[in-house]
């Protein structure tokens, strides 16, 4: 009978679990050492074409060191310690 009930969530639910796990894999890709080195290399290219300012640089590259300081785990869930 719950079943029944809960059919017209089914579309919701699975949206909900479509975004959780595309959310799950972008942090992932985001903290991946390769991937902020990678970004580093092209913020270094950045700057010596003169496509961006110093400021700009030292603020962009700040936050991908900090990423790579503190990347965020993939533990398979979100959320606090179960």
């Amino acid at each position: 009978m719950t079943g029944l009930l809960l059919l017209p969530l089914a579309p919701v639910r699975g949206t909900l679990w479509v975004a959780d796990h595309l959310l799950q894999e972008a942090e992932r890709q985001m903290s991946d050492p390769r991937t902020v080195q990678a970004r580093l290399a092209a913020l270094n290219r950045a700057l010596e074409e003169g496509a961006i300012d110093e400021a700009a640089f030292e603020e962009e590259e700040e936050r991908l060191l900090a990423r790579l300081d503190s990347p965020v785990r993939y533990t398979g869930h979100r959320g606090g310690a179960s």
